[in-house]
């Protein structure tokens, strides 16, 4: 089953795309051009910079034997790991983790360039010792200096920012190697964190989040304008080619676009403007050759009258034929009369509110006086705004209709309901064999007839659905034809509500 989305969101989704796109592309070309691991290490360095730099002065005023407990205090301050490692990788002081292969590699690496290798830019002066180191106490003494005076000690000097081990967690070491009395030589302090963001100490997601936000925002509200000012235009367009189709060719297009789309509504209100000159002209045409054979075919027939009166009994019978031929001729010509009378003047009709009900019971007395298998269910209170001689011309041609192809196969049953606050259901629903998907989209057309079910044997001349459409469209309803549940047609005429229908389907609601 396809997925039927509006133009306007298979453009936002196409932007939310594209915006995707790019983002993983710039991503990638970060993270392979501009060294993408030691990126990451810079942010989560220049980030975690000020705790690391606040945990290294605790444990330079404090013995060693007291930096665990330091250690650990800080470990409930911030989501991490603190772990004091030599030069070799071994695990000096701190959480009790397995190094990864990799970073005892990197560790290696370092000891091996000498000092200051991981960032000489960053470290002191030539023949000065690094800050973040611990100067030599007293002789005899255990445990570091009193605190000097001046900055704390600096975060600078190399990083390493890895994922590594099993389970795989993120690893940071911080700063130059710590010296002091007692400890091993190119001591590295290192955090160990479970996820990317250590809880906003390596990386802030909500700022990430917030950018990405902001680009996306940023960029729905640049394009929106544009892209709504397209589907307005769009769906006016649509609109409009769906009145034309329906017959109401007095439909205009907007053109106050300068574009395609400016030049396509134009071209529609000229096409519209052509097929009602043309739609208007046939149906002038037929009303005229209608009304010209009026005459003639009344002649004929008065003087079937007479030729019948003075012919002998052998030649009766054919003047009868001959005269049912010219009934059936006269019945045509007065339905072309009807159907171009609908059709050429429908702004003149003059809307009033119709008592459905009444309206209904007259034209069951007048099409079907005798009918026993028909139900009738329209309320006395429901009105509906109409022409009176349209709406009951239309009621009648559905109820001949279903007397004429269905009233042998079943019941037919008449209702009336509310349909919404604006629109008001008649409809006439019969058991006959009704007519196939394929036929059911041309029901309507003048002189169409379905071969099998609406053959000219009925008597039909194809113009009774027709006359019915061009009755509705002059009231500003519709017809709707569609098949019953199991078989028969179902016809229903859709008209505009008045206040009175509007408040009688709230009270059956309610």
């Amino acid at each position: 089953m396809t997925l039927r989305l509006p133009l306007f969101g298979r453009i936002l989704i196409w932007l939310l795309l594209n915006l995707f796109i790019l983002g993983v592309a710039f991503g990638i070309f970060v993270w392979t051009e501009l060294g993408g691991e030691s990126l990451l290490g810079r942010v989560a360095g220049d980030r975690s910079q000020a705790p690391a730099g606040a945990l290294m002065a605790e444990l330079r005023d404090r013995p060693i034997v007291e930096w665990e407990g330091a250690m650990a205090r800080f470990e409930e301050a911030y989501p991490v790991r603190v772990i004091l490692l030599r030069e070799d990788g071994s695990r000096f002081i701190g959480a009790k983790l397995e190094v990864p292969v990799e970073l005892v590699l990197r560790l290696r690496t370092f000891a091996q360039q000498g000092p200051g290798f991981n960032d000489r830019r960053s470290g002191p002066p030539p023949g000065q010792p690094p800050e973040n180191h611990f100067e030599p106490g007293p002789r005899g003494s255990t445990g570091p200096p009193p605190p000097r005076s001046g900055p704390g000690p600096s975060m600078g000097g190399g990083r390493v920012f890895v994922r590594a081990g099993s389970p795989a967690m993120y690893w940071l070491i911080h700063g130059n190697p710590i010296r002091g009395p007692g400890l091993p030589r190119g001591v590295r302090m290192a955090m160990v964190s479970e996820t990317l963001s250590a809880g906003g100490l390596f990386f802030d997601v909500r700022s990430w989040f917030l950018a990405a936000s902001a680009v996306i925002a940023v960029s729905v509200l640049w394009w929106f304008p544009f892209v709504r000012g397209i589907t307005r235009t769009v769906s006016q367009i649509s609109a409009a080619t769906g009145r034309i189709a329906e017959g109401r060719f007095n439909t205009v297009v907007p053109e106050e676009r300068g574009d395609e789309l400016g030049r396509l509504g134009g071209a529609i209100n000229r096409m519209s403007v052509r097929l009602e000159g043309l739609v208007t002209g046939q149906k002038r045409f037929l009303g005229d050759v209608a009304h010209e054979l009026c005459s003639p075919l009344a002649r004929m027939e008065m003087a079937l009258g007479i030729l019948e009166q003075r012919t002998d009994h052998d030649t009766r019978s054919y003047v009868e034929d001959v005269r049912e031929e010219v009934r059936h001729m006269s019945t045509l010509v007065n339905e072309l009369l009807l159907f171009s009378k609908a059709a050429l003047n429908p702004a003149d009709a003059e809307m009033t509110p119709l008592p459905l009900a009444a309206m209904t019971r007259r034209v069951v007395d007048r099409e079907m006086p005798e009918a026993t298998d028909l139900t009738v269910q329209v309320p006395d209170e429901l009105r509906a705004l109409g022409h009176p001689e349209l709406v009951e011309r239309a009621m009648g041609n559905l109820l001949r209709n279903a007397r004429n192809h269905a009233s042998a196969h079943g019941p037919i049953r008449i209702e009336a309901v509310s349909s919404g606050p604006d629109e008001v259901l008649w409809r006439v629903v019969d058991s006959g064999p009704g007519v196939s998907e394929s036929e059911l989209g041309r029901l309507g057309e003048p002189f169409y007839r379905p071969d099998k079910s609406r053959s000219s044997d009925t008597g039909g001349t194809g113009l009774g659905l027709a006359i019915v459409k061009t009755c509705m469209a002059a009231c500003q309803g519709r017809l709707e034809l569609t098949r019953g549940r199991e078989r028969g047609l179902v016809a229903t005429l859709v008209l505009k509500s008045t206040s009175e229908s509007r408040l009688a389907g709230a009270s059956d609601g309610e």
